[in-house]
């Protein structure tokens, strides 16, 4: 991530050769910034570093939609987190010598060291797969195309007047953020007793 940060930099800075470009661009992202969605209270518009005004169009789409991806990500991960250390786990064996309920009482990183090989491929081969999909449409998201979306079976949302699909793509991505920030916190107490006091001495820890 910090090698791709420092290539948008770059890339950002090669830009400023042409100021008349730029400065047009950095006045539509700064206006996006109050009118997309999920610029909500109490942060509309939290933007203390100013990424928004980093690079091109291009760079801001693919920050928003950099976002989405792990928001996405992390609430399932924090569902997944919180209802594995409820106790509650698929039946029977991963492996021949890997029970799910053995998983559901290790750490995060614990458990991912102690599935097979051949299961973190499968993994990382769906990842891979989901990844192919949602950037190998035919008009990507940093030229105007629609932003990644992933959803199974397809939903159509045509008929969803523009007013509530904002509300509703507003509650997603902050929905999202909430759960980055949480499954970082399980993460850090799992493994760093101590480290998030609102999480200490908690059964699920």
């Amino acid at each position: 991530m910090k090698v791709t940060a420092i290539l948008i930099a770059l890339v950002g800075s090669a830009a400023a050769f042409a100021p008349a470009q730029e400065a047009r661009s950095n006045t539509a992202l700064n206006a996006d910034l109050q009118g997309m969605s999920g610029a909500t209270a109490p942060f509309k518009g939290f933007d203390p570093l100013g990424l928004a005004t980093l690079g091109s169009d291009a760079t801001f789409a693919w920050f928003r939609a950099a976002e989405l991806k792990h928001g996405r990500v992390a609430m399932l991960a924090t569902t997944g987190y919180i209802v594995q250390a409820s106790g509650v786990h698929f039946p029977g064996m991963l492996s021949h010598d890997v029970s799910f309920e053995s998983l559901s009482t290790m750490k995060p990183l614990d458990a991912w060291a102690a599935v097979p090989a051949e299961g973190q491929s499968q993994i990382i081969a769906t990842i891979l797969l989901a990844e192919i999909i949602t950037e190998g449409k035919e008009t990507h998201y940093t030229k105007g195309g629609e932003l990644p979306t992933i959803v199974f079976p397809p939903i159509d949302f045509s008929k969803v007047d523009d007013e509530t699909l904002t509300l509703k793509r507003s509650r997603e991505l902050n929905n999202g953020r909430l759960a980055m920030i949480a499954i970082m916190s399980f993460v850090a107490e799992a493994n760093i007793p101590g480290a998030v006091p609102a999480l200490v001495n908690s059964p699920m820890f």
